[in-house]
């Protein structure tokens, strides 16, 4: 069935437009909010309107503003147009591009460049506490899943890689946190973007590569390369078990995320539920072999 678009366009749009906006299109791929493809005096932007959830999720929609205005000077994001007051929905220019593909010629290397215009971007007030996030998640993860026995077991044996990581960190920059495939797109202009802000915040750079290590499978030669490019050096074992060790954290994280999506539907997959629980039980077959765990 068709969505109604009808009734997409928000009231207040004057403050945005200077004409009404039509819906061009719905565009997919976001799992926690609504985005529509719009047009306004031959200009297309991107309205987004958040996810009803965004409390549970913890979601900071004024960090994710000051990301936008600090990636938007950095020329790493689609511009910010307007954003809600009250943080119901956010506009921003419309980047015509393709996703980032790995196996592209020098895709590592748009990502690499990527990156450093994130993390030279400009500081915002936000900070990633990792500690935080994951107390927030299970605050909403109903505590009587079939899996939360291995979310347990996991939070027992996290807390010294988290500290680790800490301790092998230098100083904080922006970062993006959530570099998934649908959120790369690479324009004709050769030049590679960010979209989707919602999770950035201050924190340390090689949580975004380890994002992108897990979330592209980038295998171990990808790695050096990518780790090459971006710290313009020969990679350390150093670099590595940093990288390693917020790869692991980064993989709890996605649990927990999962397990408040699934603990905050209406009508509750079994089969997501299992994926749930099969992704703790890989995870935890990771953190046996870490020589820290």
């Amino acid at each position: 069935m068709s969505q109604d678009l009808s009734n997409i366009i928000p009231n207040d749009w004057h403050h945005w437009s200077k004409a009404r906006p039509t819906v061009v299109r719905a565009l997919a791929g976001g799992l926690t909010n609504n985005a529509f493809l719009v047009e306004s005096a031959d200009q297309l932007m991107v309205l987004r309107i958040n996810s009803s959830i965004s409390d549970q999720l913890n979601l900071d929609r004024a960090a994710e503003q000051q990301a936008l205005q600090a990636a938007t000077y950095s020329d790493s994001c689609a511009p910010l147009v307007y954003c809600d007051p009250h943080y119901r929905y956010l506009v921003t220019r419309y980047i015509e591009g393709t996703p980032w593909d790995k196996n592209v010629a020098h895709s590592l290397e748009k990502l690499a460049d990527l990156l450093r215009r994130i993390h030279g971007s400009p500081a915002i007030d936000a900070q990633l506490n990792i500690g935080e996030k994951i107390s927030s998640y299970r605050q909403f993860i109903d505590k009587r899943a079939s899996y939360f026995h291995l979310l347990d077991t996991l939070q027992e044996k996290l807390p010294q890689l988290i500290d680790a990581a800490y301790r092998m960190g230098d100083k904080i920059c922006l970062c993006h946190n959530d570099l998934t495939g649908g959120n790369l797109i690479w324009a004709p202009s050769d030049k590679l973007y960010a979209i989707d802000w919602e999770y950035a915040a201050m924190g340390d750079k090689f949580y975004d590569l380890a994002v992108l290590v897990e979330e592209h499978n980038l295998n171990q030669r990808e790695q050096n390369s990518l780790l090459e490019c971006y710290l313009n050096r020969t990679v350390s074992p150093e670099d590595n078990q940093r990288l390693e060790l917020w790869q692991l954290i980064y993989g709890y994280l996605c649990i927990l995320w999962r397990g408040v999506q699934w603990s905050n539907q209406t009508q509750r997959s079994p089969e997501q539920g299992r994926y749930i629980g099969k992704k703790a039980q890989q995870l935890l077959k990771g953190l046996s072999a870490h020589s820290l765990s």
